[in-house]
């Protein structure tokens, strides 16, 4: 299991400050009174960064909402969580997509229960404002689509593992295609046994999609749902698991709120990128590599997803006033907002960039249906 570092920080005035010297931290569950966020294990860390305040760009940078604090949950912890000051305990979803059906049962009033949780099945109306999702819609062309999935940042997916040779570090798509379907079982004469992570990990579903595997064979944890993604420690010897790119930048250069690329002792990352690493230099000062993550097979942009008629004026399907501008100002992309790209120490883009991200290859939302 991940291990938080916890550590408490001063409070801040405003959507954004800088010029304070604060550690980077993130913290064990957030205290909201404002909105909720909740979803995607790759984008937790830089997003409690960001809400909880960070100085790992060089300047301290705090993102609020209209002066109030922003509540970021992560994919996992405890069974369920409480978002809201009264509101009920309900499955904490662990993914992206267990982040977008949270937000979609906060949308049109379903219960709300997750895989895998024993937390029963409940109403969760109004209880989630943001989802976190490392991979966009399936519906990427619906314009009548009442779900925003607004950019915040590209990743890229790689793979990490334990043991093994030289010869692992660049396994090609088409060698992970054979492992994942069980028809390579060793690469330079060393077994390899393949890892995923939970069902409902969006780095799970985009690696598989890149390898062009449907069903997966061979793979001891094919159908779990408990596995975190992006955690090394939980690889044995000869084991390889996706992993993102961004998350493992981020933990080795400890900036992230765990460390489980220093506590597993031989895990590496590999790169299926012909002629490019996913990272250069070395920890603590990773930096993400623009040619791996502009690979149009495992480079990924990942986004905030929101309910479209609170965050554009001009979308309303029920005729309501659903418009908010204080959670439309969060995804805006300008330099308050959570969504921006900054590239001064004291944006949120700048923090991004030490969590191994890059800018999205668009900065154009995308609209998808809500119900499902």
């Amino acid at each position: 299991m991940k291990i938080k570092k916890i550590a408490a920080l001063g409070a801040a005035v405003g959507l954004l400050l800088s010029g304070v010297s604060i550690a980077s931290t993130a913290s064990a569950e957030p205290v909201s009174n404002s909105y909720a966020a909740v979803g995607s294990d790759t984008l937790q860390d830089v997003m409690n960064a960001l809400t909880n305040g960070t100085t790992a760009s060089g300047s301290y940078v705090r993102i609020l909402a209209d002066g109030k604090s922003i509540g970021n949950f992560d994919a996992f912890g405890s069974a369920a969580i409480q978002v809201k000051s009264n509101g009920p305990f309900f499955a904490r979803p662990n993914g992206s997509g267990a982040g977008r059906d949270a937000l979609r049962r906060s949308i049109d009033g379903g219960n709300w229960s997750a895989s895998g949780n024993v937390t029963p099945a409940r109403s969760i109306t109004g209880q989630v404002d943001i989802a976190r999702s490392s991979g966009g819609p399936a519906d990427a062309t619906n314009a009548d689509g009442r779900l925003l999935y607004v950019p915040f940042a590209r990743d890229a997916v790689a793979y990490a593992y334990k043991g093994g040779t030289a010869a692992w570090a660049t396994l090609s798509a088409s060698q992970l295609k054979g492992i994942y379907e069980g028809t390579i079982t060793s690469i330079d004469g060393v077994t390899v046994k393949p890892r995923l992570p939970q069902a409902s990990s969006g780095t799970r579903t985009f690696f598989l999609n890149a390898i062009q595997v449907k069903t997966p064979s061979g793979v001891a944890d094919a159908s779990n749902t408990t596995v975190p993604e992006n955690d090394a420690t939980v690889l044995g010897d000869g084991e390889i698991i996706p992993f993102s790119a961004a998350s493992w930048i981020a933990q080795a250069n400890n900036v992230a709120g765990v460390n489980t690329v220093a506590a597993a002792s031989t895990v590496q990352l590999g790169s299926p990128v012909a002629g490019a690493a996913p990272f250069t230099g070395t920890a603590p000062s990773l930096v993400a590599n623009a040619s791996y993550y502009s690979n149009t097979t495992f480079g990924r942009d990942t986004y905030l997803i929101v309910e479209r008629s609170r965050v554009q004026s001009s979308f309303s399907p029920t005729g309501s006033a659903a418009y908010d501008p204080v959670l439309a100002k969060l995804v805006d992309g300008s330099s308050a907002s959570l969504t921006n790209f900054g590239s001064l120490s004291v944006t949120p883009g700048a923090v991004k960039r030490k969590f191994g991200f890059l800018a999205p290859s668009s900065t154009t939302p995308i609209a998808a249906y809500a119900q499902g």
